[in-house]
């Protein structure tokens, strides 16, 4: 059976037209990285896909290097709430064909659609993609949010299960990454409390895959985060243990867990720049002059790598897949 059908109907569909999902994976020191990315699973559930521009690929390197990746996945309200810990396989080794992949699977619906095809589809730096294919090795899942300080409901993948490998690392040196803006944390969260922001934690489970799970509440109290977490959090108690906060993708700090509940505290070591894409939306399509010189150089530089030329986007947009006309659907208020 496929893991669709081992799934409860709500859970496989909530999966099969979720748009975005909180995707984690663990840096050189072992600490969590969390980043909110679209989501396009395949039709029978047996992975859960994710991308990050070539321009930018510190995601998908990171799980190159330790597959061990965890996501965490919700639809509305009274909808299933799902955490899945994974093993990824990243997929560099046809650039343009991830181009094309890309948008048949998330360009009909999105920031994309609010420019004509004749704009979005000069945006080279953002269609160019390093694909992460995730199979589940766990999945778990809550009735809805609210249901989340019980124990969750469980899947496990089969003892015998194959895991694939990524693509193979180009061989040539990996090119240095633009320096991106940073700015004090202190300065920046302000913005993200006054308007209540979702917020999310992300720490390592006791088989070592890092777990994202969002808070109810947060709260800065002398310089540390004190968080309102659900009780049933799939982590073991530590003090100290490595963590991640993120509110959106666009402020994003690394530091250190302690405390479970409603009396979790996470003291912040540092904040990670910002990427201009992420912290200006518009930037994606209408870059700025030095941002877009950064990015077509950055992009230049891996696709070199790799042998490969510069994606062609075609002037007429692929056909959606039909998990695109879903999740375009669900966007659209129509699932």
């Amino acid at each position: 059976m496929s893991v669709k059908e081992e799934l409860p109907e709500s859970v496989a569909k909530m999966l099969g037209s979720a748009i975005t999902t909180q995707f984690a994976s663990l840096n050189r020191e072992g600490a969590p990285v969390d980043t909110p990315l679209l989501v396009f699973p395949s039709e029978d559930l047996s992975t859960i896909n994710v991308a990050t521009g070539l321009a930018y690929p510190a995601k998908a390197e990171r799980a190159r290097r330790n597959p061990r990746v965890g996501l965490f996945i919700q639809g509305g309200p009274e909808e299933p709430v799902v955490s899945v810990a994974g093993m990824a396989a990243v997929r560099d080794g046809d650039i343009q064909a991830n181009a094309l992949r890309y948008i048949a699977e998330v360009g009909g619906y999105g920031s994309s659609v609010t420019y004509d095809w004749d704009v979005a589809r000069h945006a080279v730096w953002y269609w160019s993609r390093m694909i992460i294919e995730v199979t589940p090795r766990q999945i778990l899942w809550w009735d809805n949010a609210a249901a989340m300080d019980a124990p969750p409901r469980r899947w496990q993948a089969p003892a015998d299960t194959r895991f694939p490998a990524s693509d193979k690392a180009p061989e040539a040196r990996a090119t240095k990454a633009p320096s991106w803006p940073a700015v004090a944390w202190q300065d920046y969260i302000q913005e993200f409390l006054d308007r209540n922001a979702r917020g999310f934690v992300t720490r390592v489970d006791g088989d070592g895959f890092p777990l994202p799970m969002p808070a109810r509440s947060v709260r800065v109290v002398d310089g540390v985060l004190e968080l309102d977490m659900p009780r049933d959090v799939p982590w073991p108690a530590a003090t100290g243990a490595p963590a991640c906060f993120t509110y959106e993708g666009r402020l994003t700090l690394i530091g250190s867990l302690s405390g479970s509940g409603e009396e979790t505290r996470f003291a912040v070591e540092r904040m990670l720049p910002i990427l201009p894409l992420v912290k200006d939306g518009d930037q994606v399509w209408k870059p700025a002059a030095d941002t877009k010189a950064a990015l077509m150089t950055r992009l230049g530089e891996e696709l070199a790598r790799r042998g490969q030329a510069i994606p062609v986007i075609p002037a007429q947009k692929p056909r959606s897949t039909p998990g695109g006309l879903r999740r375009q659907a669900r966007a659209e208020g129509r699932a």
